[in-house]
């Protein structure tokens, strides 16, 4: 998308060869603990190890399913591995349709975990569990969960009654779901991400009626949808 792209060196760790070339007790001891902390990371890579997924299980209920590409996110287990603590909002720059088939291209390079269209309607495309590569910058990749939204950042109608209600209350969730406030200091733009050169979600985001709304979203209960 315009506004989601995958920084470099958003894809897996690797030890590097000085690491393991570097003499003295004490920096192999510094080597073993960088192995070690490597290593936890590339859990996906060990033959017979997977975490349990569920074929078109949903993190959020209501979102509707649809499986990005492999390329576009990178399976991990959090926040066992990466703890949550942002949510990231973004702006297509297009419509719906075209950011969901953008996102299932391999050769994009980027995927947002939800997509909120206009009228409201939810699409998860990546399961919160995995890392999204949709920050441009590994470590927020790694921390946060990326939502999208229809529409245009120069244009203020994009940014409709049902969409705004309908993210906020996604947004409450999520905050929920990993114990932090929703606050502007765990709900940022993709603007606000270090490093990045996108605009999104732009002057036309009301970030006072956003948060007002997730604050005030109540908590969702049901089997087979959103996680307490």
């Amino acid at each position: 998308m315009g506004e989601t792209t995958r920084a470099a060196g958003d894809g897996d760790r690797r030890l590097g060869r000085r690491a393991l070339l570097v003499g003295g007790a004490a920096a192999a001891v510094g080597s073993a603990v960088l192995a070690r902390e490597t290593l936890s990371h590339l859990w996906w890579r060990l033959p017979g190890v997977d975490k349990p997924r569920v074929a078109g299980a949903v993190d959020y209920r209501g979102a509707r399913w649809v499986a990005a590409s492999p390329a576009n996110y990178r399976r991990a287990d959090r926040p066992d591995d990466y703890p949550v603590d942002r949510v990231v909002v973004h702006v297509t720059q297009g419509g719906y349709a075209s950011a969901v088939k953008a996102f299932q291209d391999p050769s994009h390079g980027a995927a947002a975990h939800y997509v909120v269209r206009e009228d409201g309607r939810i699409t998860q495309l990546v399961r919160e569990l995995d890392v999204a590569f949709h920050a441009g910058n590994r470590q927020y990749n790694e921390r946060s969960v990326g939502i999208e939204h229809e529409g245009f950042v120069a244009d203020a109608s994009s940014f409709t009654d049902a969409m705004y209600a309908a993210s906020a209350r996604l947004t409450a969730a999520v905050c929920r779901r990993y114990g932090m406030p929703a606050d502007r200091e765990h709900i940022i733009g993709h603007v606000e991400v270090p490093g990045t050169d996108h605009t999104d979600p732009g002057r036309f985001w009301d970030w006072e009626r956003y948060i007002r709304l997730a604050r005030a979203a109540p908590a969702r209960r049901g089997p087979g949808g959103e996680r307490p």
